[in-house]
């Protein structure tokens, strides 16, 4: 008899899991010869739940609190060990004990680009990556499906698995929503939402869920987007051409507008790495003291000195409003607003 007390001592009488916050989702207590004592404490924390196991089959599963193990409140392990009318002696059952706390920052990416027929740049590839948050829903689930006899079981167990459905269902979204490639970065949060819902069930099929999934940046390839800064480019310079000629035909337009003009045009010369007009970069430099062109009948006119500027300004073919430049001078500005020129107009009214 006092031997008997003696093993029955050296049983397991405290199961708990002092969870250590790292990433694993379940662990198995470890057993003292696989026997537990009747009337064992069992403690499971806020965050977890404790799934007992008899030969493969999921018993009994407990939620956070504090358990005392014995036949009423083990009806399953109970029926299945026999022990319908109550046991004192010690039971058998393996204990898993699951983490159902938010694993969050798991990462997903396209491996390979995601094709997509666009209506307006035609096929593209796209690569896209994003985060997500997962959760352990069915405890039952992770221990028969997920887990099988391991000891223990961290996300990273899971986590390629759960990263390719995201990433599967991400292109199949990409490529059924319709939306224009360079319309995507301004529905991040829209498709994202979209992906949550689609990629639930397969989550649910291993016992997890998507609490939050996001979309960080969706990009073409750079050869693409080469293109479309090279389209902008010529589209800036393209408007600002059409600004100049609408300005010749219209020689008595606002100020403003003329200076909107010239800042087109000074825009369009960064864009082309222009410090002069175009078509005087290739001839010689200006005489000494002839510096000035001007914008005459559409055209570059120049170099001028100031004399000859003074002969225009008396014939009325240079105004206030004509836009003149010389090098140095950040873009074409109207006469009147340099104070170098705007000085002839005083000097003729005397």
């Amino acid at each position: 008899m006092a031997l008997f007390e003696k093993l029955k001592g050296e049983l397991v009488d405290i199961i708990e899991w002092n969870e250590d916050g790292s990433d694993t989702v379940v662990w198995r207590f470890p057993r003292y010869q696989d026997e537990i004592k009747n009337g064992a404490q069992l403690t499971v924390r806020p965050g977890q739940t404790a799934v007992f196991v008899n030969e493969g089959k999921v018993a009994d599963i407990f939620a956070p609190g504090r358990h005392s193990l014995e036949t009423r409140n083990l009806p399953i392990l109970s029926t299945l060990g026999g022990w319908m009318y109550g046991f004192d002696s010690p039971f058998k059952a393996e204990v898993y004990f699951v983490s159902t706390r938010q694993f969050t920052d798991l990462k997903w990416g396209t491996k390979n680009p995601v094709m997509l027929r666009d209506p307006e740049l035609g096929p593209v590839r796209l690569r896209a990556f994003g985060s997500y948050v997962a959760s352990v829903t069915n405890a039952r689930r992770v221990v028969e499906q997920v887990v099988g006899s391991s000891k223990s079981f961290t996300v990273d167990n899971i986590r390629e698995q759960l990263r390719d459905i995201v990433v599967s269902r991400f292109a199949d979204l990409v490529a059924s929503c319709k939306i224009p490639a360079l319309s995507l970065s301004t529905s991040y949060d829209e498709l994202a939402a979209k992906l949550g819902t689609i990629v639930a069930p397969d989550f649910a099929r291993f016992g997890f869920a998507a609490t939050q999934v996001l979309i960080e940046n969706i990009s073409l390839p750079e050869e693409v987007e080469r293109a479309l800064d090279k389209r902008t480019s010529m589209g800036v310079r393209f408007q600002a051409a059409q600004a100049m000629e609408a300005a010749a035909k219209n020689p008595g337009g606002s100020a403003g507008s003329v200076l909107g003009l010239g800042v087109g045009l000074g825009l369009a010369g960064q864009m082309a790495g222009a410090q002069v007009p175009p078509g005087a970069a290739d001839g010689p430099p200006p005489l000494p003291g002839k510096a000035w062109w001007v914008a005459l009948d559409g055209q570059q006119n120049g170099p001028h000195d100031l004399s000859e500027l003074a002969v225009l300004m008396a014939q009325g073919r240079v105004g206030r409003e004509t836009l003149a430049w010389k090098q140095g001078q950040q873009g074409w500005q109207p006469v009147g607003a340099i104070a170098e020129l705007a000085a002839l107009f005083g000097s003729q009214s005397g």
